[in-house]
């Protein structure tokens, strides 16, 4: 199954960013906790260049905390500022303005001595679709400036958006790339809901998501779905027609595999990471 996804609109914006770098102080780059690799736009570092950057792994709540810190430490070994949050959570929202100024602390230190008067910080929003940069932008305003969606695609255009006297965010539409060379990353996008679902088999999916969850969270498909240890040594195809029996489908596999996607984006596996850090040398 290779899935792509590069609308118009994308490449339009792709363009806006690389024109408007030269307004803001620095580049937020979000990405999903769970997928702290394959959300990442390997389209960014031609993009942002030299522009200091800090990365926000959102979606914390969602992904495997073990495998969240090691990534962590993996930006930062690569000399990075990076910060673990949840869009919706005031605690680690409040992290983002004292961590840019640290990303900052030249050039501010810079002004300061040459008399420039503070000003808010301005930065540029940056990720792929659905990764939760309109929520972010809502809850920083305490109020709904940003149109959000569980679904790509959601924000279209650029605006300013201003944050108390510290931050003025620039908001961009979500940037995907032409193309994956790795199929298992538009799979991983795919299943957390960064393409949107009209482009993709959906069985073949949950049959990706079946294996994932057999390897690294089985007792958590276990539990979901009363599996015994057994059931587990299934072929994936027969695992997803149990499932299906289980929960009253009988023969619509289409029905079991939408269920399937749609309750891992809705938490109900519990927290999950599907790039793992254990594999980043393949």
């Amino acid at each position: 199954m290779t899935i792509q996804w590069f609308p118009g609109h994308m490449a339009k914006a792709r363009r806006e960013v690389s024109e408007k770098l030269k307004f803001v102080d620095i580049v937020f780059e979000l990405i999903d906790a769970r997928l702290p690799l394959s959300s990442r736009n390997p389209m960014l570092d031609q993009i942002v260049q030299q522009k200091p950057r800090l990365i926000l792994l959102n979606k914390s709540d969602l992904a495997d905390i073990n495998q969240t810190n090691q990534w962590l430490n993996y930006f930062r070994d690569q000399g990075h500022q990076v910060l673990a949050l949840t869009a919706k959570d005031d605690k680690s929202v409040k992290q983002i303005v004292p961590a840019s100024k640290k990303v900052l602390a030249e050039k501010i230190a810079r002004d300061k001595d040459r008399g420039v008067k503070p000003r808010a910080i301005r930065a540029m929003v940056l990720g792929i679709p659905n990764v939760g940069k309109s929520t972010l932008l809502n809850h920083l305003a305490g109020k709904k400036i940003a149109s959000t969606g569980n679904r790509p695609g959601v924000t279209k255009g650029q605006q300013w958006l201003r944050f108390g006297t510290q931050l003025e965010l620039l908001d961009t539409p979500g940037i995907l790339w032409p193309k994956f060379e790795d199929p298992a990353v538009g799979k991983k996008l795919a299943l957390t809901g960064a393409i949107k679902d009209d482009l993709l088999h959906l069985d073949d999916l949950a049959l990706y998501q079946l294996e994932i969850f057999c390897r690294y969270y089985p007792e958590q498909l276990k539990d979901r779905y009363k599996l015994t240890n057994e059931d587990l040594f299934l072929d994936f195809p027969e695992l997803l027609m149990l499932i299906s029996e289980k929960r009253g489908f009988r023969d619509d596999y289409e029905r079991a595999s939408e269920m399937l996607i749609l309750e891992l984006r809705q938490g109900k596996l519990g927290r999950y990471t599907l790039d793992r850090f254990e594999e980043l040398s393949e």
